[in-house]
């Protein structure tokens, strides 16, 4: 009854920039914190960027100064833009809600925690 779906992500070279979005869809009334990972093969999915219903944001040392993340609560969505690309920056990018409040019927709400979306690959070449 809830999903993330996300868009954007692809092939560009260093320096380049991309821009991810990710959409709840579903009859969603609420969604906190919204954030990004990414996972390499190999490696443990590490936390990208993040941002709270209220605004706030957070982000990894090592994507500061060149990404940003947003969102747009009316449209229950969360978009990371990604400026000054390295080829360490290549992995498959998630996005996360930690708690969305949806109508499981006209009448009756229903919470999920920990929701991901499908995955998006960001490769940066050299």
């Amino acid at each position: 009854q809830v999903q993330l779906v996300e868009s954007g992500g692809g092939l560009v070279q260093a320096g380049g920039s991309l821009r991810h979005s990710c959409a709840a869809s579903g009859s969603i009334l609420n969604i906190n914190t919204m954030a990004w990972y990414r996972q390499d093969p190999g490696k443990q999915r590490e936390l990208v960027a993040l941002i709270t219903a209220g605004g706030d944001t957070n982000y990894a040392d090592s994507v500061k100064g060149r990404f940003t993340v947003s969102r747009d609560n009316a449209k229950k969505s969360a978009y990371l833009q990604m400026n000054s690309l390295k080829p360490a920056d290549t992995a498959v990018y998630y996005c996360n809600a930690d708690w969305i409040l949806f109508r499981a019927t006209p009448t009756t709400p229903s919470q999920v925690y920990d929701v991901w979306g499908q995955g998006t690959q960001v490769t940066v070449s050299s």
